[in-house]
């Protein structure tokens, strides 16, 4: 038998509520996946229900081994095989490969990548008969943005997200006929038409909804609030014959708005499941209860919202805190200080969390994390070190800072194209071979037959000798921008970037983020050689992550980590680090010029909230450095009149400490560093 008593009351209530409509309104760290896996096994082994007429539902592979993993240590693996614990994806498809032929495909269909549709736009985009050159991922993307939002290639032109004023959208619906058109010739689909098509089959076929209805009695959904329109016509189809549909979610931590997510599909429940149980799981099991008191006071300014109020049994007293910082670079310095202290207190890194609304926030704390030589990751993102762009740059610097470093010369000896191809570039390397040279030696002093690439050659070494010299200085940042100015580089990225102007931009703006990063380490080591400094820093740093990924491969992940909030969600630390709690951050600035409903924004400052066990800290910037010009920043009105729930404490007196006091302010911290990350 499984014990219902192991859970609280209210977890018991949803656990055995089995039939009808029900609603379980789970807070952030309230133990839903605890609640949802005792409620199957108290089915399967307590009722006697046949596994294989349960149905569970979640939105990643992730999850729903987790799912499955509980459930096996309840039930035992034999019991719980029968159960059907999948993604809406991975059930979609197991529903049209027997189904399939039904909406005229074969069954053995073929799933495109995004190679394979990128391909198909390309071939409809050649016949498109305009002068503009399209960015294909823009169209490809808003052909996915309209089948999930089940418009159709005939509906689009007709449909509210249609504006004929824009080439983008006329070229978008010619692409998309085409597309679905070329798609259907290659009995092929997209991940997007994976639930599109099964919604398709649903309607157009009711009795193959109403076979897997019958089949798949009991179904539960995972992020409920997550779900979209297509997604809300699945699940009604699947209930087609019974109402025993229990989903799982948070209204208020519903802020994938921009992924399709309708928050009305979980507001509206009562509405659509007329007699639906709502049973609300408000004890929080997580975070502390000042961090649950600022939450509760940040999420009721929400108008349209479940009421509901988190609270925890923990009754620490230690407030959150509020750093005022002077700007980005302090608000880093003080935030990677506080990490340092934590640390040589014992607390273990993959504990601490740094989480930030947007991915421009995020460099400025690399270069303080890289200075202080502490591990980190970015999740769901890429270290800036790790950017294509910014790994072309080192390598200059690194050529410059060592001729010998072969790897680096090989790298940028073609970037931006100079017309030294790979065939000049293999014909140095084997003559540095065999005469037992380096490979700049040997380019510098073997003649070519040809008298244009001997040319390109000698070009190629007089600009790495003048730029060796100039970084002799006490200067990164002047040398750094002539070079970048001597060699076009911007206009190099314009060039690759040609058919995607958009991360184009992205990636120049990436050149200017490594300028600054430049300037910070300039400002830091004062005194001392920048170049070399910055670049041991920089390979100290990329040897740790080499250490450190060896030991995430044996689950010691002994690194800070670093995210979005977006990316945050479902996650929890012991310490968290809540960046940027200023106006035009969160909320951000397209949601304010817009003039848009802000609430999904303040939905994101209650995630990040409650992704705190047991310390958090926000912080906010007094001015901050935007289009190369110092503007004034002002506190988040998330927080704005909420003083009574955190302790406001003003930092901005550190960021004026020189280099050097700022060192001798930390050695303490730093002695025996290595050894505690060793």
């Amino acid at each position: 038998m499984i014990n219902l008593n192991e859970l609280n009351p209210e977890q018991r209530i949803a656990a055995e509520t089995i039939h009808g409509p029900v609603l379980i309104l789970a807070g952030a760290g309230s133990g839903k996946t605890r609640t949802v896996t005792y409620r199957i096994s108290h089915m399967v082994n307590n009722l006697g229900i046949p596994g294989n007429s349960i149905l569970g539902v979640s939105f990643t592979n992730k999850a729903a081994r987790e799912m499955q993993e509980r459930v096996r240590l309840l039930l035992g693996a034999k019991a719980a095989k029968g159960v059907t614990l999948s993604t809406f994806h991975s059930l979609c498809i197991r529903i049209l490969k027997q189904e399939i032929q039904h909406i005229g495909y074969h069954r053995n269909f073929t799933i495109y990548d995004q190679a394979d549709q990128m391909g198909i736009v390309r071939i409809a985009l050649k016949h498109f008969n305009n002068d503009k050159n399209f960015d294909k991922k823009v169209i490809l993307a808003k052909i996915g943005f309209l089948k999930n939002r089940n418009i159709s290639e005939m509906e689009f032109a007709n449909s509210e997200y249609f504006d004929p004023e824009s080439a983008y959208d006329h070229a978008t619906q010619y692409t998309y006929e085409i597309y679905q058109e070329k798609l259907r010739f290659f009995n092929a689909i997209d991940f997007d038409d994976i639930i599109l098509l099964t919604v398709k089959l649903f309607r157009e076929h009711p009795q193959i909804a109403e076979k897997y209805s019958q089949k798949y009695r009991y179904i539960m959904i995972d992020e409920y609030q997550d779900t979209n329109a297509l997604q809300f016509a699945l699940i009604d189809g699947l209930t087609s014959t019974h109402k025993n549909l229990c989903v799982v979610g948070d209204d208020d931590q519903s802020i994938y708005a921009f992924r399709g997510a309708d928050i009305a599909n979980i507001l509206n429940f009562e509405k659509k499941f007329s007699g639906a149980k709502v049973i609300k799981l408000e004890e929080n099991y997580r975070s502390t209860t000042p961090i649950l008191n600022l939450a509760n006071q940040v999420i009721a300014e929400n108008k349209n919202r479940t009421d509901k109020r988190l609270w925890s049994r923990d009754q620490s007293t230690e407030k959150p805190l509020l750093w005022a910082c002077g700007n980005a670079d302090h608000e880093a310095e003080i935030v990677v200080d506080d990490i340092t202290k934590s640390l040589a207190a014992g607390d273990h890194l993959g504990e601490i969390a740094i989480l930030y609304r947007s991915n421009t926030q995020a460099p400025a704390i690399e270069d303080q994390l890289r200075m202080a030589q502490i591990p980190y990751r970015i999740l769901g993102g890429q270290k800036f070190y790790e950017k294509k762009e910014v790994k072309d740059l080192i390598a200059y610097l690194s050529l410059c800072f060592n001729p010998l470093d072969e790897m680096a010369l090989r790298r940028i000896l073609n970037v931006p194209n100079r017309g030294i191809g790979i065939a000049t570039l293999n014909k140095y390397i084997a003559l540095a071979a065999s005469r037992k040279t380096s490979l700049y030696q040997t380019l510098e002093s073997t003649p070519d037959l040809a008298p244009l690439r001997r040319e390109l050659i000698e070009k190629f070494t007089a600009l790495t000798r003048k730029y060796q010299e100039k970084f002799r200085g006490t200067s990164i940042v002047q040398p750094l921008t002539e070079l970048i100015e001597e060699i076009q580089f911007t206009h190099y990225i314009a060039r690759q970037y040609d058919d995607n102007p958009k991360q184009g931009e992205l990636r120049k703006n990436d050149v200017k983020l490594f300028i600054e990063s430049a300037a910070r380490f300039e400002s830091y080591y004062q005194g001392q050689t920048p170049l070399k400094s910055f670049m041991e820093k920089i390979l100290l740093a990329d040897n740790q992550d080499i250490k450190n990924d060896a030991e995430s491969a044996a689950g010691e992940k002994n690194e800070v980590t670093m995210m979005t909030l977006h990316s945050s969600k479902g996650l929890e630390f012991n310490h968290v680090y809540l960046v940027g709690m200023e106006e035009e951050f969160l909320p951000h600035k397209r949601t304010i010029r817009a003039g848009e409903d802000i609430a999904e924004e303040r939905r994101l400052a209650y995630v990040g909230i409650t992704r705190a066990r047991k310390k958090l800290i926000m912080t906010y910037c007094k001015e901050r450095k935007i289009y190369g010009k110092d503007q004034a920043c002002f506190k988040s009105r998330f927080i704005n009149q909420l003083s009574l729930f955190f302790t406001e404490q003003d930092r901005t007196t550190f960021g004026h400490l020189a280099p050097q006091e700022i060192e001798d302010y930390k050695k303490d911290f730093f002695s025996g560093l290595q050894d505690i990350l060793s």
